[in-house]
Order: structure tokens, then C-alpha cells, then sequence
């Protein structure tokens, strides 16, 4: 079993769904992101880096998360990433329609590009469905699995760009899990977590 780590900064939806829900048993450690450059990641299998932290601190640390790539570890980050701290990433904004399941004939958009992916085994596409703020053009090599039609991905696995795993989503589960709404994150989480953990990365 792998053991993951995360980063935390001290926000109450981080705190529900990795310290205080039924999600917290998946968790070896909680890492207070001030704290990061003087906590070691021997042992640590996995680091999560959750959406909404505070930029300026995961900048200021990202040395310390590269050398964990460097040495073979895998990083899963999961929201927007506007910012520049992963290598070949390729973000694009993209409107969020926070709705469209109101909409006549609604459809995400999304599509499961690897059903056969053992992540598959774990979770559904509804349970990676609620909304996305943008998409990735991962490099050659990546591995995607879950798109937008005619777009770019929402969800793939990065083994080239570094010594280690690059998991990335745009997807942020724990934000929406952890303020209470989105039934489709709790889902995600109860899938997700164990594949990180026993599932084939």
C-alpha cells in the first residue's frame, strides 16, 4: 500500500476531507505548507498538492516537491494550474459553466479516452463529472485519461517529463467534498484515493 502525504493550508474544506472525514484514514501524513522545506518525504510514496493553496508558499517550495519528483515519487495536483510549477503541463483556461446539467439534452463534454485504464476500476466517468476550469495538452507520451470532446484533457498520468508520476487533473474534489455540495466529488474521492494507494499508477 502507498502512502500518501498532502499539503494543507490550514482552509476548512482541506481540513474536512483529509483530517476530519472517512477520507482521513487514506492519509499518512498532513503536511502544513509553511512548513514543507523542513518536513521530509522519506517514505512518502505520494504527495497530493489540493487547488486553493496558497501560491506564493507552493513556489517558494517547489524545489523541495521537484526533488520528491526527482526521486522517483509521484505528485498528483488537482485544480487550476495557472501557475508554472509543473513541467510541460500546458494549461488553458476555460469558462466554467457551473450549470449545464440545467441544460435541454445536457452533456458534459467529457469522455473516458482509456476505458480500459485500471482507474477505470475504481471510478466511473459520472463520478469524474461535475464541472472543469480548464483543460491540459499533455506532452508526447502522457498518458490521458479523461478529455473534453474536440479539447484538451482534464485528467492524465505524466511519466516522461520527470524521474517520477505526474498525475494531473483539473478536477478539485476535496474543495467541493469538503464545503459540503457536489455528490459526484465523494464518489470521485471514494474511488480515487483507494486507486492511489493500491491501484496500478
Amino acid at each position: 500500500m502507498r502512502k500518501i502525504a498532502v499539503l494543507y493550508s490550514g482552509n476548512s474544506h482541506q481540513y474536512r476531507t483529509f483530517k476530519s472525514s472517512e477520507f482521513s484514514r487514506f492519509i499518512h501524513q498532513v503536511i502544513y505548507l509553511p512548513e514543507l522545506l523542513q518536513t521530509s518525504l522519506e517514505g512518502i510514496d505520494v504527495l497530493i498538492v489540493p487547488s486553493q493553496l496558497n501560491q506564493t508558499q507552493v513556489t517558494e517550495s517547489l524545489e523541495h516537491i521537484t526533488k520528491f519528483l526527482d526521486d522517483g515519487g509521484t505528485v498528483v495536483a488537482l485544480g487550476a494550474q495557472s501557475q508554472d510549477w509543473f513541467p510541460n503541463h500546458h494549461w488553458e483556461f476555460r469558462p466554467t459553466n457551473f450549470w449545464w446539467w440545467l441544460e435541454r439534452d445536457a452533456r458534459s463534454g467529457l469522455m473516458m479516452t482509456k476505458p480500459d485504464h485500471d482507474l477505470f476500476r475504481y471510478i466511473s466517468l459520472e463520478d469524474a463529472t461535475w464541472h472543469y476550469h480548464g483543460v491540459f495538452f499533455p506532452p508526447q507520451g502522457a498518458e490521458t485519461l479523461i478529455a473534453v470532446e474536440n479539447d484538451g484533457a482534464i485528467f492524465y498520468i505524466d511519466k516522461v517529463s520527470t524521474a517520477g508520476t505526474l498525475i494531473m487533473t483539473t478536477l478539485d474534489p476535496e474543495y467541493h467534498y469538503g464545503s459540503y455540495f457536489m455528490p459526484a466529488t465523494e464518489r470521485f474521492l471514494n474511488g480515487f484515493l483507494p486507486w492511489l494507494t493500491e491501484g496500478k499508477i
